[in-house]
């Protein structure tokens, strides 16, 4: 079993912000492979839809709980499908937009999302989808703020097709 943890913020007010670029992408895998809409689930705090990802069972989940106690929400999780593989999709600051990163067993960089999982789940033995949300002109001073500011016209168009891929490429790492 694989659960795929889509990092972000819920609510209508953070849809479509660079933070909630881990929503985006679970919405682009369950709508490519037939998963069932998300569903609440109190017991997880999480929306959740459940399906087969190249003959693995999967759970897609997104935190209800906000992006800087999302480890909540993974722990309750993975303590419920004890043996299941964990990969987290998160925004990534530190990567250009457009770029896509894997990594195991790191950090959180100061992603506050991340940390709050490696803190809940005592571990950063997980594997991790980075997504890069720096524009070419370069970091922002205020990172705070940017993360949760919506992406321009010509950024959402890169978005999208990085997203396309990234569904692809989930389903190879399976």
């Amino acid at each position: 079993m694989i659960i795929i943890i889509g990092l972000g913020n819920p609510g209508e007010k953070f849809k479509d912000t660079r933070h909630n670029i881990g929503f985006e992408v679970l919405d682009k895998i369950k709508e490519e492979n037939d998963f069932p809409d998300f569903a609440f689930s109190k017991k997880f705090n999480a929306q959740v839809s459940k399906g087969i990802l190249n003959q693995e069972k999967t759970i897609l989940a997104k935190p209800q709980t906000f992006m800087n106690s999302s480890g909540k929400s993974v722990k309750a999780l993975t303590q419920y499908y004890k043996k299941a593989k964990l990969i987290i999709v998160h925004d990534d600051i530190d990567i250009l937009l457009g770029k896509v990163k894997f990594s195991k067993d790191s950090g959180s960089a100061g992603h506050k999302g991340v940390e709050s999982v490696i803190n809940n789940l005592g571990t950063k033995d997980f594997m991790r989808l980075r997504i890069g949300i720096v524009p070419l002109k370069g970091k922002p001073k205020e990172t705070e703020k940017f993360v949760l500011k919506k992406f321009t016209k010509k950024e959402k168009e890169i978005i999208k097709k990085i997203i396309e891929e990234i569904s692809e490429t989930v389903k190879k790492l399976i």
